[in-house]
């Protein structure tokens, strides 16, 4: 079973940029497909983006479509997510999550998942 701990969230202005990670332990992450989601104050747990095994294949949520993009480096067994432009409403509780499964599932129905990273975006 692999274990995620998610870094790098933080307080920053509306137009900042931040980049966080998923760090794996326990297995390697490039066994999983990796998801990033988000939950602001009040909200329902929505999905961000999402990346296959080996990086080929991509997904965003419209929200952040051309501001963010997923990354990995099954190497040093870590998943980024390089937010820019970043927004008001991009204030949320970010976490990451890993599903053995080929496809990259939009719903939150993965096997695994880290505690979270809050970033707040502020005007």
């Amino acid at each position: 079973q692999v274990q995620l701990v998610e870094s790098g969230g933080g307080s920053v202005q509306v137009g900042d940029s931040l980049r966080l990670s998923c760090e794996a332990s326990g297995r390697t992450i490039g066994a999983y497909t990796v998801g990033w989601f988000r939950q602001g104050a009040g909200k329902e747990r929505e999905f961000v983006a999402g990346i296959s095994r080996m990086g080929g294949g991509a997904y965003y949520a419209d929200s952040v479509k051309g501001r963010f993009t997923i990354s990995r480096d099954n190497a040093k067994n870590t998943v980024y997510l390089q937010m820019s432009s970043l927004k008001p409403e991009d204030t949320a509780v970010y976490y990451c999550a890993a599903d053995s499964r080929s496809i990259i599932m939009r719903s939150p129905k993965y096997d695994f998942w880290g505690r979270g990273t809050q970033v707040t975006v502020s005007s």
